[in-house]
């Protein structure tokens, strides 16, 4: 081990703060070092990895990460592969957060020994998608395409996802990622806010809610985080209309359904509600998914992807293993809503969501409500 090495290793329980360590790194890294920090890693992973992961430890290696993802270069990308692949640091959530940094900070053709060399699946599918996100031809990049279009990758949860973005999907707030930290807009200011809802216009069938479990579950994919690992709440319902639904009484059916999110609306507290295009209900859904909550990070751009079009998909209606393309359509097909209200449901924080899908023929109204406070 390089004596260097063995010093930061022994010695970094016993630090008070680790900025030394971070400059003698970033040293070495100027000097055209790259397999430094990926040799510092792994052998901090080795020493201290199963021992709890002391501060010191997750503080050094997020440096290490950082700066091997975020600093272009095919040398840098190819140390931070050998260091996230290694036996001692490999891990399916650690594969997610490092394909969304590479394909942040690295061009698609420095990324190919990700799929020509050694590294989990997981971290192959999780760049695939992290690529295309960002507007890379993945099924047309050398290296890539092979194991981009292979048969077996569908068998991958993420295999599901298209090699392309459809219309809706250009619109993803992506994260930007530096040595230090991260920025990314979030879709919920004032600026996308509707406008207030004309209440008393329009009729209101009568309705009969046919919310499944397993339907609810589906529809709040995107934001099942906010609740798991935050302080947030969903609620997501499915109602049938007797007769077809006139777009102008989707207000005053809102608040007819007995919704807890709308529960006190009125003049006290208005609803408004606003037609949208599908584009915004997955934006929506996709910064929810991608990058979390309050207390929450998120499941990154892939699976973010992914679970913005299950949410997506049991919102519009889509049977059971629909195929993208059937998914893509149907959504399209339908009327999207989105609203808001200042109950004492919604924290009106930074993070609300309300959402109404209003289906082909206008006799299914489904509905997506979740929000979340620090």
């Amino acid at each position: 081990m390089n004596e260097q090495i063995q010093k930061i290793v022994s010695e970094l329980p016993n630090l008070k703060n680790v900025t030394d360590v971070w400059a003698a790194v970033d040293e070495r890294f100027a000097l055209g070092d790259a397999a430094f920090p990926a040799d510092l890693g792994i052998a901090l992973a080795e020493k201290y990895g199963s021992e709890g992961q002391l501060w010191q430890y997750r503080s050094v290696f997020e440096h290490l990460l950082r700066l091997l993802t975020t600093t272009p270069g095919p040398e840098n990308a190819s140390q931070a592969l050998r260091l996230v692949s290694s036996a001692e640091v490999a891990g399916k959530e650690l594969d997610r957060y490092t394909a969304s940094l590479l394909a942040s900070g690295h061009k698609a053709a420095d990324l190919r020994p990700a799929f020509t060399g050694h590294a989990s699946e997981e971290l192959r599918a999780c760049l695939v998608h992290e690529l295309v996100l960002r507007g890379v031809d993945v099924a047309a990049t050398p290296g890539i395409a092979g194991w981009a279009t292979s048969p077996h990758r569908r068998h991958h949860p993420l295999g599901w996802l298209p090699l392309t973005l459809s219309d809706m999907e250009g619109c993803a707030d992506l994260p930007s990622y530096g040595t230090h930290g991260t920025s990314h807009s979030m879709p919920y200011g004032p600026s996308e806010s509707p406008e207030p809802a004309v209440i008393g216009d329009g009729r209101v069938p009568s309705v009969e809610e046919t919310t499944g479990q397993a339907t609810a579950t589906s529809m709040a994919t995107a934001v099942a985080n906010w609740a798991e690992g935050s302080n947030g709440h969903i609620e997501a319902r499915v109602f049938d209309l007797s007769e077809p639904l006139d777009v102008g009484s989707v207000p005053n059916t809102l608040l007819a359904l007995g919704l807890r999110c709308l529960d006190g609306a009125g003049d006290k507290a208005p609803l408004s509600v606003a037609v949208r295009p599908p584009a915004h209900a997955w934006q929506l859904l996709f910064a929810a998914a991608s990058t979390g909550g309050a207390y929450t990070s998120g499941s990154y751009g892939a699976y973010g992807r992914l679970a913005a079009w299950q949410s997506m998909a049991a919102l519009a209606g889509c049977p059971e293993g629909a195929a993208a393309d059937e998914v893509e359509a149907r959504v399209r097909d339908c009327t999207w809503h989105v609203f808001e209200a200042d109950t004492e449901w919604f924290e009106q924080v930074a993070w609300d969501i309300g959402l109404a899908a209003l289906a082909p023929g206008h006799r299914r109204l489904a509905v997506l409500a979740a929000t979340d406070t620090d």
